[in-house]
């Protein structure tokens, strides 16, 4: 059992109370603080539910009973294959252990020598490369971590790889790139993680290879990188790469994650254990901001962004900076709109939000007051304009409350589901106009509702 989740826990395999199970969801169910994970059992009677509870779904089943909710220290992840091995014969394994099969032990002869060959080797260049280039024309994979190589090694041995897709490089002592000339030109994926690269514009070196798809960085010592511009506000470097990892580097500035949205192919990035994703903010905010950011993006440290989810991040960054853009120069006048040069280049995205989801109205720039009172009661009015026949409803609500809990609430009060329900609220303040409650994380207060605005209710 543990208490720590591991880094991809969505579609993993488990084992609660001898039975086993795939996390197909992790995240908090209210009204019940805390983590949850919702999982679909192997047999279908040991569930409750489908994925869905209170109105809201949370996942899908095959089966209409396959799936539950528990706490996570209930669930045993077991630890992966390559761990195993790794345990059992990698560096710094116990080789006096006993091996037990069935119930012999077996005695394990020689392995001493073979730990001292496999461990750490050093990788020792021929002299003439390109004599050895007939000999590794399949060649497609390659992995050299843990050998001491460096880049300029590197460049000297590919060409006896013509047709090389995968390089792994982690683990030895890089710390500076040179540009690829007439080779690597196949490759598909690099990983040069655990290595000590400083200046994340050493990249540039490697920024035209022409199918690199997957670059992992991780590990490194990177804080900063710059793309140039060439088409709009893209950038001609990296043209192919859609997946990128920078895991556990320097990073403590937003104005990375905003480089990164120059990039035109990048739909996945992992940056998580960066000083920028462990700030005093909350990791939903956190992600949050890195979705507004980077337009393209479809998968968040290896949990997909649904569509649902950016528009409700796109919003919420639009809201939270409007202020800010208005202070800088901003208007919701477009004749009268000119934010100043230090606001574009902290907010790149802004203009292009605003185009998007139009002008703020000033119900969304204004700031909430604060209350006295924790939980501050709003007196609202329920209506379904699509039901005639369905009676308004007044009823006490606490600002508090987020969108998706009053979704629950009208499951209850009209029996329908809430996944199925489009909330929007009209205020006498504001004639005629009508604002979508879109974000379900989000609580009334956060949508400016008062005392005697109305609640409109489609399915």
């Amino acid at each position: 059992m543990t208490e720590v989740l591991p880094s991809d826990p969505i579609g993993r395999h488990i084992i609660c109370d001898g039975e086993y199970a795939t996390v197909r969801y992790v995240g908090e169910v209210p009204p019940t603080p805390g983590i949850w994970l919702g999982v679909e059992w192997y047999n279908p009677l040991r569930g409750k539910h489908d994925g869905s509870y209170e109105g809201s779904i949370y996942f899908t089943c095959s089966h209409p009973t396959g799936g539950s909710f528990i706490r996570p220290k209930k669930a045993n992840f077991g630890v992966s294959f390559l761990t195993a091995v790794t345990k059992r014969y990698g560096p710094g394994c116990d080789w006096n252990e006993a091996m037990v099969i069935g119930k012999k032990t077996v005695e394990l002869v020689g392995f001493e020598s073979v730990q001292e060959k496999q461990s750490e080797n050093k990788l020792s260049l021929p002299s003439n490369p390109s004599s050895l280039a007939s000999s590794f024309t399949n060649l497609v994979v390659l992995s050299l971590n843990r050998t001491g190589i460096i880049w300029n090694e590197v460049l000297q041995s590919a060409v006896m790889w013509p047709a090389l897709e995968e390089l792994h490089l982690a683990s030895n002592n890089i710390t500076c790139l040179e540009r690829p000339i007439n080779c690597l030109q196949c490759l598909t994926l690099l990983d040069i993680s655990k290595n000590h690269i400083n200046d994340g514009n050493q990249l540039h070196a490697i920024s035209d290879l022409p199918r690199l798809k997957h670059l992992n960085i991780s590990d490194n010592r990177i804080s900063s990188i710059n793309f140039p511009v060439q088409h709009g506000s893209y950038t001609e470097s990296f043209a192919s790469l859609n997946s990128l990892s920078v895991d556990g580097n320097n990073i403590s500035q937003w104005s990375f994650i905003n480089e990164l949205n120059k990039l035109s192919s990048l739909n996945s990035l992992n940056c998580q254990n960066n000083p920028v994703m462990d700030s005093d903010k909350n990791s939903e905010t956190i992600r949050q901001l890195v979705i507004a950011k980077i337009s393209r993006l479809k998968v968040l440290n290896r949990i997909e962004i649904l569509p649902q989810e950016r528009k409700g991040a796109e919003l919420d960054y639009r809201k939270i900076f409007g202020n800010e853009w208005l202070k800088s120069g901003g208007n919701q006048n477009s004749d009268m709109n000119n934010p100043s040069m230090e606001f574009l280049i902290e907010h790149p995205r802004y203009s292009e939000l605003l185009e998007k989801y139009g002008a703020l109205d000033d119900a969304e720039i204004k700031q909430p007051q604060p209350f006295a009172l924790k939980n501050q009661l709003l007196t609202l009015t329920i209506m379904c304009p699509d039901i005639p026949e369905q009676k308004p409803i007044k009823k006490k609500l606490p600002d508090s409350m987020t969108v998706q809990k009053v979704k629950g609430l009208l499951y209850r009060l009209i029996k329908v589901p809430g996944s199925e329900l489009k909330l929007s609220y009209e205020s006498s303040k504001m004639e005629g106009k009508e604002i979508q409650l879109e974000n379900d994380l989000k609580s009334l207060q956060f949508y400016s509702l008062e005392n005697g605005d109305c609640v409109l209710v489609r399915w």
